[in-house]
């Protein structure tokens, strides 16, 4: 699961996430770890824009709270990645600044979390492209950890064989 901020203007005038520039540069980021949109769930912080793309206030972030925690409820996330210091606070408040913790991962109950720049920051800031690439390999390695089948099971030897290998026979 992807969570960001709040629609932008292409966003908002499509009725979906991630449709503009962040979101083709978000797309360049999944491909280069394997994955596209149909692997992932997008969602916001807020459903819609806030006026004039200011920053989400904070009773607009309480008021769709409800919604993102429901979409989290019916998802059931193993792995979510957190886009911006907006997201980071709404899913992870208190774990400090965005540019101290991005590409960690920070578990809470059966949940793995990824803070991350945000791809918009990163157009307006090209040094955090590399960043945001750094981060999603570590990414591919957490998904390759965390979402690894558990090996199978040693198989239970036979009373005879158990003391044959323990020289008893």
């Amino acid at each position: 699961m992807i969570v960001g901020e709040a629609p932008g203007f292409n966003e908002d005038r499509q009725g979906e996430p991630f449709v503009g520039a962040a979101g083709h540069l978000l797309d360049t980021l999944l491909a280069r770890i394997g994955l596209g949109r149909a692997d992932v769930y997008i969602t916001n912080v807020l459903k819609c824009r806030p006026p004039q793309n200011r920053d989400p206030m904070p009773n607009e972030v309480e008021s769709c709270s409800p919604y993102l925690a429901r979409q989290l409820a019916l998802i059931k996330p193993k792995v979510v990645l957190i886009l911006g210091r907006h997201a980071l606070e709404r899913l992870l408040p208190g774990q400090g600044s965005i540019s101290r913790v991005h590409g960690s991962l920070v578990r809470r109950g059966d949940v793995a979390y990824v803070p991350l720049y945000h791809p918009a920051a990163a157009l307006h800031n090209g040094a955090l492209v590399a960043d945001l690439e750094q981060d999603f390999d570590r990414v591919k390695a957490y998904l390759d950890k965390l979402l690894a089948p558990p090996p199978p099971p040693q198989p239970i030897p036979a009373p005879k064989q158990e003391a044959e290998q323990l020289n008893l026979l």
